[in-house]
This record gives structure tokens, sequence and C-alpha cells, in this order.
């Protein structure tokens, strides 16, 4: 498969010299746009007038770069092999985050895409780590990040992804132009440098707001005095149905939790033709608008936990469940709900193996930069999300920010039946990759 991975080549170069006019000692710490100085340099070292659009109170070291309109350069790549492994990510990441008997509800990309960002500056045995957990080295994921963001269709949904790096405006702060350039070519991160004060904390506040339409806020609580970076990821998806409910198939009933608590829901109702089926659940696809992206569901069988479901997944496993479903009649039903979710990802990661970029002693970042404070390493993966599921269709939105310190019928004779009236798990795909993009666990509607 032929996709376009996108390098700006121009740009680099151009990265490179307004980083360097900016520059004392090789850092991009130094003076020219240091002290009380906020607008944008052009390659010149002339000052610029803010770019804003909410009276953002950084400086957008990019904003040149951007209007300039430099020649892309088109590379080849082949996602196949490296699918499963991501995957796969998506899949532990999911395992280690759930909560028993709480919905939960992780982006596994949006959560990829920042941590991604971050290992471009760590080295050694921690870049070592983060690559076994993502299951993948840097550079492939780097190349396949860039291409799956690339080829999203976004004709009949919306899907919009964004990124950003937030430095701290300090002379002790020294951080790596190699770092700064990689994350812009491969991600088209935005990227700050600002003062880490209240304004800084509004303004990534807005920035994540403003990128998930308002799904989002308050993705940060406090800027401690410790932090010297910020890398952030925020992803917005919106989708009607292919088919959406009229009002006689919506109809109030009963979900039924798993300690045996009824709710009162409102049940959506359809025929879908896409069953899937494993030893431990049922389920099956729902398509949105141009079949672009699709709604999956696995209902435990009776005598399985929602629990136990999760933890019979790989990404082997759940590849080939959604790449073979069977095409026969289903009767399924889906409740109207809505879930936010907020959960700090540090104990979840380092069981999963990369415990050396949360250990200030021994942590190497080093590719990102120094401080002259002492070591940088990360300290806390904050991930937010939100989705609503309604007759209309679903819009989802997450972000996740890594803080760095120092120190989608025919009809047949057989049918299938699937009503989620009990705890089930769900997820959000988009339909060339079969890559889930959200998934989560509805335990309870109330």
């Amino acid at each position: 498969m032929k996709k376009g991975l996108w390098h700006k080549a121009t740009a680099v170069l151009l990265v490179m010299a307004m980083i360097c006019s900016m520059t004392a000692c090789g850092g991009v710490g130094g003076p020219g746009i240091g002290g009380n100085h906020h607008g944008p340099v052009d390659c010149t070292g002339t000052e610029q007038p803010d770019i804003t659009d909410y009276n953002i109170a950084a400086t957008n070291l990019m904003t040149d770069i951007r209007n300039n309109g430099e020649q892309w350069i088109q590379c080849e790549y082949n996602p196949d092999p490296v699918q499963t492994d991501v995957t796969d990510f998506a899949v532990r990441l999911f395992q280690q985050s759930l909560e028993d008997e709480e919905n939960t509800l992780i982006s596994p990309l949006s959560v990829l895409m920042a941590l991604a960002m971050t290992a471009n500056g760590a080295k050694g045995e921690t870049l070592s780590q983060m690559e076994e957990t993502f299951g993948l080295n840097i550079e492939s994921l780097n190349e396949y990040l860039a291409y799956y963001n690339g080829q999203l269709p976004r004709e009949k949904s919306k899907f919009d992804i964004s990124n950003s790096i937030w430095f701290r405006d300090a002379d002790f702060l020294h951080v790596e132009d190699a770092f700064l350039k990689k994350n812009f070519q491969y991600y088209d991160a935005d990227i700050y440098k600002a003062p880490f004060d209240d304004t800084t904390l509004a303004d990534i506040n807005h920035w994540v707001d403003e990128k998930t339409d308002g799904l989002i806020k308050n993705v940060l609580d406090e800027i401690p005095e410790a932090a010297v970076m910020y890398l952030i990821n925020a992803l917005i998806f919106e989708a009607e149905w292919q088919t959406t409910y009229k009002s006689d198939e919506v109809r109030n009933k009963t979900f039924t939790t798993e300690n045996g608590q009824q709710q009162n829901v409102e049940l959506m109702y359809s025929m879908e033709d896409l069953y899937l089926e494993n030893e431990d659940a049922t389920g099956f696809i729902k398509y949105y608008k141009n079949r672009e992206y699709a709604f999956v569901a696995l209902l435990p069988k009776e005598g399985k936990t929602v629990q136990q479901c999760v933890e019979g997944l790989t990404g082997e496993t759940l590849r080939n469940l959604l790449e073979n479903p069977t095409q026969i009649a289903v009767d399924a039903a889906i409740p109207a709900f809505k879930t936010e979710y907020k959960v700090l990802l540090n104990d979840v990661l380092m069981q999963m193996g990369m415990s050396d970029a949360f250990n200030g002693a021994i942590a190497d970042f080093t590719g990102l930069g120094t401080s002259d404070r002492g070591n940088i390493f990360i300290s806390r993966v904050i991930h937010k999300t939100y989705i609503e599921v309604s007759p209309k269709g679903t819009k989802a939105g997450a972000a996740t920010v890594v803080e760095m310190e120092d120190e989608c019928a025919p009809w047949y004779e057989e049918m299938k039946t699937v009503h989620l009236d009990r705890p089930f798990i769900y997820m959000l795909i988009d339909c060339e990759n079969n890559q889930p993009f959200f998934m989560g666990t509805c335990m309870s509607v109330e």
C-alpha cells in the first residue's frame, strides 16, 4: 500500500535557521526569544506580530515555516508489518487501564502519539524500555504514525489530530534542535516557548479545549515549579451513523450491571450485518457514514465478565476478529450513553515496562535536552477522554499530556441477537486499517 508520508525538506532548514538564530551555546534557551519576548521570529531574526487565535502568551516557533508554502517530499510507506504491533500496544494499554466496576475509556492512539514524541528525546536504556513497551522501534513508529495521520479519511467524518510541545522559557533549560525538528517533521507539532506561569496553564488548557471542540477541558490542574516541558496530543472524532435511529427505534429499557443493579436506559435498536464472536464474547460492527469508521461492540458471553474478555485479547486476536466478521443479520441494541474519564498513566506505563523514564535518577532524555537544575524525566502522563453515543452518531475527544520535569444490510434466514443491556466492551476503529483509536468498557450508564 502506497500512501504519503510527507517530509518538509525546506522546512527543516528553516527550523534550524530559526532555532540557531535564537540560541546561545547551541541550546534553545538563550537570548533572542527569551525574557519578555513572546512574538515569533522569522528567519532573518525580525520580530513578527503574535500569531494568535486565543490570546496565547507562548511563542510559536513554527508559524513562519507553515506560512511559507515549502516543498514536501513524498515517501513510500507500507504499514502492514507494524499494524499488529500497534494494535497489540492498544490492547495491552487497555488491559492495564481497566478499573473494576467502573467505566473505562482510553485513546491508545492519543497516548501513543504523545509518548512517541517524548521517545524522540530518549536515549540508552530509557529508549530501549519505551520501544519495548511500544513493541516498535521509534523510527518505525514515527513513520507509521505520520502515515496513519496523513491517510485518515475525513470526507464524511471529523477526525482531527493535533500535537504540541511547550517548553519553559528559562536560561537553565537547553532544548535540542534535532528533537524539535523531528517532532515538527513527523507530528506537525506546534512548538511553544512559554513562561510556565498561570498564563501558560490557561493557554495549554485552552489549546486542548480548542483542538477537541470543547470536549476536553482543564486537562492540566497545575504547572509544578519543576516542570520544564509538556508534550501534548489532542484528538477529536465526530461522525453520524450510516443510518441514524428513528424515534420508534429508541426505547426505554433496563441495563443490568455486573453486580445486579438495574438502571433505566434508552436502547437504540437496529439491524446490522457484521457479527463478531470469539470464545469469550459476541458482538457486531456498526458503520458510520461512508463506512470510513465503525463502532465495535463485544458483549461477554453468559458466565464471563468484561475483565475476562479483555484479558483474553491480544493484538493478533483482535485484528483477526475485526478483519474476519461473519456476514449475518444481527438484531443489535446500543444504549445511548456518555462517558468522561481521566487517568494518570504513570503506574500503567511502568507496569508495561518503561520504568526508567519515570525515574529522575536514571532517565535518559538527553536527546530532548538538558537542564542545569538536574536530570529530565517524565513526572506525569495525564490522559483525559470523552465519548457521547446518541441516536444521531458519536463524538469523542481525547488528550494526552506528558509532563517532563527535571529531577462501520443484507438479510439472512439465521439471525444473531446482541443487545448491550449489560456491561460491554466497545471500540471506535478506522475501517481501512482496523485500528482501534478509542477503547472502552461500559459498566454503568449512570
